[in-house]
């Protein structure tokens, strides 16, 4: 393409010298009209290759961080984004859904109780992962790890066109177990959906260090 532009380029320029030189004889203004032309002939001479711009997006308004508390008859609690919403999953006891309807993603948060299973279900959760691992560029794990209150886990941050770039679980090795997975309601694009990754992904750390089991006292009974 860069070959047919030059071309075509070079053609219609030497037309152009030409039609000057004829008309700049009969006006007999050769100094004023030489000039011209050599101004012309060298900037049609010049650097012809093109560079692409390159691709870009809207930019997107991100919220003012603010968090307020969520709780509920589950056994835990946690503190959530205001700008979302936190939605019941009706068919499973504690599942629940953190919507970020402005930002078009959901965190899919799903509880189970441990009853000597624990290893089979951190396995799942890296079953889960790795089956991002075909659109995966890299993925990194962090621990979490807060002998105080119980709460142990894994962070997975899942870079590239994954579906779904961060999945964690929580659990307190003995009797609950709650796995999250964030998701966007768009098709996988690492630079369209940067700041707004990101920007989720401070709400989903925020999430997890703020994350509480309830004592066994102030669990309701389950209806």
């Amino acid at each position: 393409m860069n070959f047919i532009l030059r071309n075509y380029r070079a053609f219609y320029c030497y037309i152009t010298a030409i039609l000057i030189f004829v008309l700049h004889r009969k006006m007999r203004i050769l100094s004023i009209l030489s000039l011209v032309f050599i101004l012309y002939f060298g900037s049609c001479t010049g650097n012809t290759d093109y560079v692409p711009r390159q691709t870009g997006y809207f930019r997107i308004a991100l919220p003012k961080r603010k968090y307020t508390t969520y709780s509920s008859p589950c056994p835990f609690t946690f503190e959530y984004p205001v700008y979302a919403s936190v939605l019941p999953d009706t068919g499973h006891f504690c599942w629940l859904n953190v919507a970020f309807s402005r930002l078009h993603c959901n965190i899919y948060m799903s509880y189970l109780t441990v009853n000597r299973n624990l290893q089979a279900y951190t396995e799942e959760c890296r079953r889960f992962v790795v089956e991002h691992e075909i659109k995966a560029s890299a993925i990194n794990e962090q621990t979490v790890s807060n002998a105080k209150d119980k709460i142990y886990g894994v962070i997975y941050d899942i870079e590239g066109n994954a579906a779904s770039n961060v999945q964690f679980y929580l659990t307190d090795s003995t009797h609950h177990f709650v796995r999250g997975a964030l998701y966007f309601y768009a098709v996988p694009n690492k630079d369209s959906l940067a700041p707004v990754l990101n920007f989720v992904k401070e709400d989903i750390n925020h999430l997890v260090q703020s994350f509480r089991w309830k004592t066994a006292e102030s669990i309701p009974p389950k209806t």
